[in-house]
């Protein structure tokens, strides 16, 4: 198995790479401008000396005696250091150079010396200088003298420079290499000693931990701008795709899920609405960084609660029906050794009577099984509770399909424990105390009102009630208006609504 280079000996050799390739880059324009500036320098210095060769009498006077002129040129080249000089006449006949062998020939390198003009140049490898020859009387040219010097290769010119090239390089390179060793090491503190594979993998690991989880999960900065999001989160929030770098309060997201997201509504298990699900959101700050923020979706959880209280209902209807029954019995009993027949009869009587009354005016209003039979149990419930149970006088309801009859029970049921509750606190009893119940059912919709004897809602918690999901009781365990959130989730869900004013609640269910 290949082994893995650690994080600071791959930023080494990379540092490494960059620093020789920079050193490189400047070694070649340091040497390109080093032979630059020596072929310049030697052009101004062959062309001195072939200018004073040229100026000599001996040369202006002697140009047809190659014997007088080999002196003179000797002597120049040697003097100067130039690699060679040489005396050519008019017809470019060579009479002195240090060659014995070139003596005689012919030059045919192209001038302008000849034509009274100084010329500087390259030829072959060689940098050369052509100054005219005038004859010392008439002025005319009569020759040319060429200084010239060999031209080194580049790297042998730099060396021959003042400036030792490679010494500096050499700094240069040292510095370079210690420099990539400290940032190296400063790396690897930073990144806690954590390899670039093992740092890959925590990411990996994080994004698929994130988006693997069944929570929702969204992270905050500072000034409350979305950092992270899971897709759990992303589809309870129904956040748009670019909500990642925005802040909260740019979303379109109610006020309750805002206060929680901020940190303005403090608590555990803070309970908002969003897109007709009861969610469950914990923010957990962290000190510099913002926070972090776990979301659950609690409204399945919420229905098998509901259906729970349905049961415990259900069961506190009986034994209340139960006790009365009880209580009758005792009473019946009590008649009977007294020897009152008469009163027995009586009473048995007034208790069918009543019993069968609010069977007959819930039967007669009322078509739905479901919602008949709890309307008929609730009855007794608030006969203990002390509370006088009635229809409203334009209750009408036929028999509807079992969803919105579930729907109406649902409704119905936390509408009535809701009222309950809150006459409970109240000291007067009898006809002092009362709830009545209206089920209209309409063309397209059916429509429940339940008003009671209560205090009510006050008007600046009309809209808070349902949106928070509070009602102005404490429930158990410290929750709070459980039945109005699920009220106003099934209203919603089918297009309804539900508000309330004063002791007034009225819930709209569309077929």
């Amino acid at each position: 198995m290949r082994r893995r280079r650690s994080l600071a000996s791959q930023l080494l050799v990379w540092q490494l790479v960059v620093v020789t390739l920079l050193l490189c880059a400047v070694g070649a324009l340091t040497v390109v401008q080093l032979g630059s500036n020596f072929r310049s320098n030697e052009e101004r210095r062959m062309l001195s000396v072939a200018e004073n060769v040229a100026a000599t009498n001996v040369v202006q006077t002697s140009m047809g005696n190659w014997r007088i002129l080999a002196a003179p040129a000797e002597t120049a080249r040697s003097l100067s250091g130039a690699s060679y000089v040489l005396i050519v006449d008019a017809r470019r006949i060579v009479i002195a150079s240090p060659d014995p062998a070139q003596i005689g020939s012919k030059l045919d390198t192209p001038t302008t010396a000849l034509d009274g003009k100084a010329w500087v140049g390259t030829v072959d490898d060689s940098i050369e200088a052509h100054v005219p020859v005038f004859d010392e009387q008439s002025r005319k040219v009569n020759g040319m003298v060429i200084a010239g010097a060999i031209e080194p290769g580049l790297f042998v010119g730099a060396l021959n420079q003042p400036v030792d090239v490679l010494r500096y390089l050499a700094i240069a390179l040292v510095i370079g290499v210690t420099g990539s060793l400290l940032l190296a090491r400063r790396v690897k503190n930073q990144t806690l000693g954590l390899e670039p594979h093992e740092i890959t993998a925590l990411v990996e690991n994080r994004e698929a931990l994130l988006h693997g989880i069944r929570e929702g999960v969204v992270g905050l900065d500072g000034q409350n701008r979305i950092t992270l999001v899971n897709d759990h989160a992303s589809d309870l929030l129904a956040l748009p795709e670019d909500a990642v770098g925005r802040s909260v309060e740019e979303l379109e997201l109610n006020d309750r899920l805002r206060d929680v997201l901020t940190g303005r509504a403090t608590g555990v298990d803070q309970l908002v609405l969003r897109q007709g699900a009861v969610l469950t959101v914990n923010r957990m700050p962290i000190e510099g960084a913002g926070a972090v923020v776990t979301l659950r979706d609690r409204t399945e959880l919420l229905a098998l609660q509901h259906e729970l209280d349905a049961s415990q209902h259900a069961t506190d209807t009986l034994r209340a029906q139960a006790h009365e029954f009880a209580n009758r019995l005792h009473t019946i009993a009590g008649l009977i050794a007294l020897k009152e027949y008469d009163e027995v009869t009586n009473y048995i009587h007034q208790i069918s009577s009543a019993q069968d009354q609010w069977r007959a005016e819930v039967s007669s209003s009322i078509g739905d099984p479901a919602v008949a039979a709890l309307l008929i149990a609730k009855a007794s419930l608030a006969s203990e509770r002390g509370t006088a149970l009635r229809m409203g006088p334009d209750s009408v309801l036929g028999r509807v399909d079992e969803a919105l009859s579930a729907d109406l029970v649902m409704v119905l049921g936390n509408l009535v424990d809701n009222a309950l509750d809150a006459l409970s606190s109240l000291s007067t009893n009898g006809a002092g105390k009362w709830i009545e119940v209206g089920v209209m059912q309409l063309d397209d919709e059916v429509q429940v009102v339940v008003r009671d004897s209560g205090p009510g809602v006050a008007p600046e918690l009309a809209e808070e009630v349902f949106r928070h999901g509070f009602t102005t009781k404490a429930a158990s365990h410290g929750e709070r208006g459980i039945g109005l959130a699920l009220i106003r989730r099934a209203c919603l869900r089918r297009g309804g609504s539900v508000s309330v004013t004063g002791s007034v609640f009225t819930a709209r269910l569309p077929w």
